[in-house]
């Protein structure tokens, strides 16, 4: 089988509140109170659940420029249960965020969406944002990943110090756990001391797909470690595939088969019946923000055929092993992928379409992990 036939084909979605773009809402006349309702947000994701996408990312992040938002982990616990069929996968940034809260809103993230849980570790890299919390200073990359994958670490292994049966409900004894099947994680790193274990029982997946950017040389390290997907950015194509192949390389070099990795690459979006007609709809977007928005990845500017050419061709050249769109507005760039561009890479033979079941790491290939303590003592 080709490494390029729907099982390797695989969309994701970026779900910002009204879109990439900054002057996204005002451009499309959205009052500011939609996008702090749960209907919003659930109504993008069920959009790209009708197609069949299979993973929906829900940004976040602490600097208060752009405004209120929702917190994301908690927005997709919301989605999970009226939204069948697509992965959730929300940022959680660990540089001022405990590992232990974490751990235990992903799994539960998991458990309400009945397997469909990810997450996307990210890092705070500014003052502004450290003086939110008033804990520690920003520090450099190479200290942030190095953390992040300490935070990562502790996370993983707290969803492991319950074992899959270790709830027994045994009613003749009293006994709603068996003792001997919850373990201390006794963790001691550079940045967390964990002792564990967690309170919420190991997720439906065993282990919730983990979602990790790759643009810079600290992360890379971490997500040849840690990644089920990664996520990239690069200005064309052939950047795109040296980035997949350096980080197929780093996941061979740390003892993991790269097959069991996907990366994605970014492509922002932003949808018009002809390209002339989407490049004026940025210049005004531009125009309402009051500054030009450099693009930060491959940006595909134009009707559908063109997202669905770039699509099929990154895939046909190895420059990665599926997308993720980033709208510049929405709803109206995601309605035209489920409408347009997704039947266009349907017909083309390049992805599925329908609600699909399962877990999502099924969706992705990957098997159920053992769990890390099955067999210890405590």
């Amino acid at each position: 089988m080709s490494p390029f036939t729907e099982a390797r084909m695989h969309l994701a979605v970026e779900l910002s509140a009204a879109g990439h773009h900054p002057a996204a809402a005002r451009w499309a006349r959205l009052d500011p109170a939609v996008l702090l309702s749960a209907v919003h947000h659930a109504g993008l994701a069920r959009t790209a659940a009708r197609r069949g996408l299979d993973l929906a990312l829900i940004p976040h992040t602490f600097h208060p420029d752009g405004g209120p938002l929702l917190d994301a982990v908690s927005l997709a616990a919301r989605i999970a249960p009226v939204v069948p069929g697509i992965g959730l996968a929300p940022t959680a940034t660990v540089t001022h965020t405990e590992p232990f809260h974490v751990s235990k809103a992903i799994a539960t993230l998991d458990m309400v969406s009945s397997g469909r849980a990810g997450w996307e570790p990210a890092v705070s890299r500014t003052q502004v944002e450290a003086d939110l919390f008033g804990r520690k200073p920003a520090a450099p990359a190479d200290v942030l990943w190095r953390e992040a994958a300490d935070a990562i670490e502790v996370v993983v292994r707290l969803w492991d110090s319950w074992e899959d049966d270790a709830v027994i409900r045994d009613v003749a004894t009293g006994r709603y756990i068996d003792r001997d099947k919850l373990h201390y994680v006794d963790f001691q790193g550079e940045f967390f001391s964990v002792k564990g274990p967690s309170i919420t029982p190991r997720p439906p997946q065993g282990h919730p797909l983990v979602v990790l950017r790759a643009d810079e040389e600290e992360a890379i390290p971490v997500a040849a470690r840690w990644a089920d997907v990664v996520r990239i950015s690069a200005p064309d194509l052939p950047a795109a595939a040296d980035a997949r192949d350096r980080i197929r390389s780093a996941v061979a070099d740390a003892g993991r088969d790269p097959d069991d990795i996907t990366v994605l690459l970014d492509v922002e979006v932003h949808m018009g019946a002809d390209r002339d007609r989407a490049r004026r709809d940025l210049t005004e977007l531009d125009r309402l923000a009051g500054a030009e928005l450099p693009a930060s990845s491959v940006r595909v500017l134009g009707p559908p055929t063109d997202l669905a050419d770039l699509i099929g061709t990154a895939v046909r050249t190895r420059a990665a092993d599926g997308v993720t769109l980033v709208p510049l507005v929405l709803p109206a760039d995601l309605d035209v992928v489920a409408d347009q561009v997704v039947p266009l890479l349907a017909g083309r033979g390049l992805l599925r379409t329908g609600s699909a079941g399962g877990s999502l790491r099924s969706r992705f290939g990957l098997r159920r992990p053992a769990n890390h303590f099955a067999g210890a003592t405590s």
